[in-house]
């Protein structure tokens, strides 16, 4: 199997459920194969960033200067990566791949895009429509809406101050851990942008990966349904991606 390195850190709960989910797939993949002996995990390096230091470092779209810091944080942990012999990466967060294209400028390693992966799962669930929640930066990002775009999906954050705001204190609250009432402010959240955007029936997608942890007892799907709404797990379709091609050369 192909080493994987991980971008990780921002925040540290949701790289716990890459490393961990990487590790629950591989065995149970071993176990399907029929295989004997201890199963087999595919080697595994994690560059664990600093959240509060990722964060200062954004910049503002349309002063590339203001970014500097922010893609050479993140790209020096792919180089790290890379000289410690991963075959390919992964970043694990929704956020930085709104400069991935910076980011991974000079990286001789594949590095897996968990926009476009995402979109490419929207387009195979037959979505037309879909409502991004994520941090501000997400919500607004024109990359994401661009990987969209090119799988002929509309795609937007939501038009409301006050319902990107409410998102926005939702994921600082998953991210210390507080999951108490998630799932419920989740759902108002997800109705009331719904209500307010669209006429039809659009995927929510939930493009923060500490938002899925909202769902405990989903988590670990690509995508689910919960009170009515069809929710895509950027957290989980970027696993699968990174699993598949991990494994991609091991299966016989």
């Amino acid at each position: 199997m192909k080493k994987i390195g991980i971008v990780g850190g921002v925040a540290w709960l949701s790289t716990v459920e890459y490393y961990s989910e990487l590790c629950r797939r591989s065995e149970e993949w071993w176990l399907r194969s029929g295989r004997a002996g201890p199963p087999a995990y595919p080697e595994m390096t994690i560059e664990s960033l600093d959240l509060n230091r990722a964060a200062s470092y954004v910049g503002k779209d349309g002063d590339e200067e203001s970014w500097h810091q922010f893609d050479d944080y993140h790209r020096a942990a792919l180089q790290r990566l890379e000289a410690g012999g991963a075959d390919f990466g992964l970043i694990a967060c929704n956020t930085a791949h709104h400069r991935f294209a910076s980011i991974v400028r000079g990286i001789r390693i594949p590095v897996i895009n968990i926009f476009e992966e995402t979109a490419k799962e929207c387009a195979r669930l037959g979505a037309k429509e879909v409502l991004i929640l994520g941090t501000d930066l997400t919500m607004g990002s024109d990359v994401f809406r661009d990987a969209f775009a090119r799988q002929g999906i509309k795609a937007a954050g939501p038009d409301d101050e006050a319902i990107r705001t409410a998102t926005v204190e939702l994921i600082d609250e998953l991210q210390m851990g507080r999951q108490k009432g998630a799932a419920e402010r989740l759902h108002t959240i997800g109705k009331k942008a719904l209500e307010r955007q669209f006429k039809g029936r659009p995927v929510v997608c939930l493009a923060c990966t500490e938002l899925p942890l909202a769902f405990p007892e989903q988590s670990k799907l690509s995508c689910f349904e919960s009170e009515g709404v069809l929710y895509v797990n950027t957290t989980a379709v970027h696993i699968n991606a990174a699993f598949h091609f991990a494994v991609s050369e091991a299966i016989s």
